[in-house]
C-alpha cells in the first residue's frame, strides 16, 4: 500500500516482472481536465500535472502506458486542485461519480475484448456522440460504416473521409 502520489512505487516491480512493455498496463486515473463523469481512453501522454502519473513515469521510465481517464472538473474558483482532488465528490456530482466508475470497468471490459486501440475508437467515439446527443448508425459488420461517397463510388475512401475532416470546423 502506497500513496496515489507514489504509484511508481508499487507499480514499477510489477510492471518490470509482468510486462512486456507499455501496451501491457492499463492506468485508470482521475484528470482534472475532462468534465465530471466523462471517461476517455488514451495511449501516452503527458503528465499533466497529476503527481500519480509523474510517478508512474518516472518509475517507469516511460509515459506511453494505456490510460482510462475519468474526469472530476476542474475545481471551483478559489479552491486549490490539490485540496479539490482529496474531497469527496459533491452530493450533486456522486450520481456522475458512480456512473463514470462503471462506465470505466466498461471501457477496461472492451479493452480485454477488443484490444486498445479499437476500443479506444469505439469508446471516445460513444463518449463524443453521447456529449453531442447523437448516435452514429451501427455498421453490419461491427467495424466500418460504408456509406455513398463521391470519388470511390460506393464507399468513403480514406481520401475522402481526410478531406472532409480537415474542412470540419471543431
Amino acid at each position: 500500500m502506497t500513496f496515489m502520489n507514489l504509484s511508481g512505487d508499487a507499480v514499477a516491480p510489477l510492471y518490470r516482472k509482468h510486462a512486456d512493455g507499455p501496451e501491457d498496463l492499463v492506468v485508470l486515473h482521475d484528470d482534472l481536465d475532462l468534465p465530471v463523469g466523462a471517461v476517455r481512453l488514451k495511449r501516452g501522454g503527458g503528465t499533466g500535472g497529476h503527481n500519480g502519473l509523474r510517478s508512474l513515469k518516472e518509475r517507469l521510465g516511460t509515459a506511453d502506458f494505456l490510460r482510462i481517464r475519468l474526469g472530476i472538473g476542474r475545481p471551483p474558483a478559489g479552491v486549490d486542485p490539490a485540496d479539490y482532488v482529496l474531497t469527496p465528490p459533491a452530493p450533486e456530482f456522486r450520481g456522475a461519480f458512480d456512473a463514470a466508475v462503471a462506465a470505466a470497468a466498461e471501457a477496461f471490459a472492451e479493452i480485454a475484448r477488443l484490444g486498445f486501440d479499437k476500443a479506444m475508437t469505439r469508446w471516445n467515439a460513444k463518449a463524443r456522440d453521447a456529449a453531442l446527443g447523437t448516435t452514429p448508425p451501427e455498421s453490419p459488420g461491427g467495424n466500418i460504416l460504408l456509406a455513398p461517397g463521391t470519388l470511390s463510388g460506393g464507399s468513403i475512401s480514406r481520401k475522402e473521409a481526410r478531406s472532409q475532416d480537415d474542412n470540419e470546423e471543431v
